[in-house]
């Protein structure tokens, strides 16, 4: 991937508890001279608070087996909802030498992705529910889900399941989108 000129930031999940642990003691224990580079966000929506630091560092270079590691990130995440508090912390390896805040924004990329599509998929469209197996068929069942999702965005709608919802009850809107009467 590095050698074809590609770079990575993968969250390091607990099948690498090597590389796992490595990391937690980097940040647990920081060796002297050792330089962190850190940014903090705050997200508030729905009576929802989201605090999220990234801190980064490359005192681990030369010393982990990884191909092209550039740096090692911890995620700290602390969310607040409903008088209720959970704190989480992730750590990411990468390729990257971008600073912080460059490395939060590509790990928030990564989940507008996951919500903005994979989750659509998976709980609106009943994606994960659907027992076609067989043949092509989940494959177009597949491009019809997302040629759906495509077109509701293309037509301004965010919420794809309130869009839905609002579509099943106006005859207009159906032949919008399919180009035909219901």
């Amino acid at each position: 991937m590095v050698d074809a000129g590609g770079d990575y930031l993968f969250i390091v999940k607990g099948n690498r508890q090597a590389l796992d642990n490595d990391i937690a003691l980097i940040f647990a224990k920081p060796p002297v001279g050792a330089h962190f580079d850190s940014t903090r966000r705050v997200e508030k929506q729905k009576g929802r608070i989201e605090k999220r630091e990234l801190t980064a560092t490359d005192a681990l270079n030369g010393y982990i087996d990884w191909p092209g590691v550039a740096k090692v990130c911890q995620i700290r995440r602390v969310t607040e909802s409903k008088g209720r508090r959970v704190e989480e912390v992730r750590y990411a390896i990468t390729s990257l030498s971008g600073n912080a805040e460059e490395l939060l924004a590509l790990v928030r990329g990564h989940w507008a992705i996951e919500n903005r599509l994979h989750r659509v998929r998976d709980v609106t469209l009943g994606e994960d529910a659907c027992q076609v197996r067989k043949g092509a068929a989940p494959q177009v069942l597949a491009g019809f889900r997302n040629a759906v999702i495509g077109a509701l965005r293309l037509l301004g709608y965010e919420n794809i399941a309130a869009a839905m919802r609002s579509i099943a009850w106006r005859q207009e809107a159906v032949r919008l989108v399919c180009g035909f009467d219901p």
